[in-house]
């Protein structure tokens, strides 16, 4: 098996163009982690880093564990790409759904040429969001305990006038974000493909360091934890990655036939082909959009209740910090509605049936038109929910490890959670990309099996 493995990536290297990519890929992932350490001028990064290292261990779906899992740690360092690629990412969010729910967007997509004038909108999108977002963060950064709480021993900010240190830093987070989706695309599109998602997967894979530092210190410095806590460890682990790649690479095939038929001159014979539904379609967005929300109720009612001196707030604050059952329960909830309705906005089975019916395309032993469209809800609806319960059993094993084992955080997050559904994801479409050229001239890929068919 590695004998195989090895030989693969020798075969990589011995493809001329696709030894460039990756060369080229791995050059611009550099750069990538070179904007994530180079501090912002006037600003003290080793203040802001020490107090992230006190809550790594205390929260993961924070705000801070948030920003710090898709920054790769440049905002701990006040670095350039502080911001990192989120707005990027909010930005194209935020345009697909809009595209879902605007017509005029919906039709711009449909046409062509239109898609490129979406994605121009959304660096337009992603500039507003960068100078929002930027400038709050350097305001922010003037008085870092009502931003992150806890105390601070130094300043973080050591440069006056105080607007000067305002624009400044609003303009270098902004181009950080800005250099960094450049370079996302550059990988897109002269790399080995996925430029955006190897950035934020670059990011994650920096933090392995520090996971394996506190996964040591955990076995030597606390009695508690033994070799029967390690073995289990790995165990728990293995499975874990194996669901993942299994679930992520799992769909129902609907069978697809086509009609022979006649274009002006040219006659085109019935074929028999299939359509590919995703058990995981909505991948890791419903977790996302279930952190992003939650991340606040705790916070706000918190700074209510102790301004204003309302013990029933902090009582209810409670319930929304991670490890009660409340939160545990309503993140489970979220999730399961976040799913279904990202398959809603983003899977169209109209279109789709209708598309099949121009070209003359049919579900056997289903009329085309409004029964196809009906079909393909009842099957998306079914395996939505596999998908569904899926992400919840993720999503929740890194905060129980965390809060009921006394596991850090920074262990635990790669055992669940956004970071393995990433890596996953992206290192098996990373993956594909790169068979492809070894599969056009004729060597052995990585992938040895064809993809788990879901039965739902």
């Amino acid at each position: 098996m590695l004998a195989s493995i090895a030989n693969t990536f020798a075969n990589c290297f011995k493809i001329p163009e696709l030894k460039s990519r990756i060369l080229f890929t791995l050059l611009l992932l550099a750069i990538c982690r070179l904007a994530a350490i180079v501090p912002i001028p006037g600003l003290d990064g080793g203040a802001l880093r020490e107090f992230f290292e006190q809550q790594a261990s205390k929260s993961g779906s924070s705000l801070l564990g948030m920003y710090s899992l898709f920054t790769g740690g440049a905002m701990e360092r006040c670095a350039i790409a502080a911001l990192g690629i989120m707005p990027y990412i909010s930005a194209t969010i935020i345009l697909q759904l809009l595209t879902a729910v605007v017509p005029s967007l919906s039709k711009m997509a449909r046409e062509e040429g239109g898609r490129p004038k979406i994605i121009q909108y959304g660096r337009y999108l992603t500039v507003i969001l960068c100078l929002g977002q930027g400038l709050v963060m350097a305001i922010g950064w003037e008085n870092p305990e009502k931003l992150f709480g806890g105390s601070f021993e130094r300043k973080l900010v050591l440069i006056e006038p105080i607007w000067w240190y305002r624009l400044q830093t609003t303009l270098i987070l902004t181009t950080g974000t800005m250099l960094l989706m450049w370079l996302g695309e550059q990988i897109t599109e002269r790399g080995i493909g996925n430029g955006v998602s190897l950035v934020i997967t670059i990011g994650i894979l920096a933090r392995l360091p520090a996971a394996f530092q506190a996964l040591r210190d955990m076995f030597l410095q606390e009695s508690k934890f033994n070799v029967f806590h390690g073995i289990t460890l790995i165990i728990l682990l293995v499975v874990v990655v194996a669901g993942v790649i299994a679930v992520t690479q799992a769909q129902r095939k609907i069978p697809v036939q086509y009609a022979a038929r006649t274009v002006g001159r040219r006659s085109y014979p019935g074929m028999s082909s299939y359509m590919p539904l995703r058990v995981n379609y909505s991948g890791v967005m419903p977790i996302i959009f279930a952190q992003a929300i939650l991340m606040f109720p705790d916070k706000i009612l918190t700074v209510l209740g102790q301004k204003y001196d309302l013990p029933l707030f902090l009582g209810i604050a409670q319930r929304f910090r991670e490890g009660d059952p409340f939160y545990l329960i309503l993140y489970g909830a979220m999730i399961l509605f976040f799913s279904y309705f990202w398959v809603a906005t983003q899977f169209n089975e109209l279109q789709i049936s209708d598309d099949l019916k121009k070209h003359g395309g049919y579900i056997p032993g289903v009329r085309p038109g409004q029964a196809t469209s009906a079909f393909l809800h009842h099957a998306m609806s079914r395996i939505t929910l596999a998908g569904a319960i899926f992400l919840t059993v993720i999503a929740v094993i890194p905060i129980l490890m965390n809060s009921s084992m006394q596991v850090p955080y920074y262990v635990a997050s790669f055992f669940g959670g956004t970071s393995i559904l990433i890596l996953v994801g992206v290192l098996l479409d990373t993956m594909r990309q790169v068979e492809t050229f070894l599969l056009m001239r004729h060597y052995d890929g990585f992938l040895k099996k064809g993809r788990l068919r879901g039965r739902f």
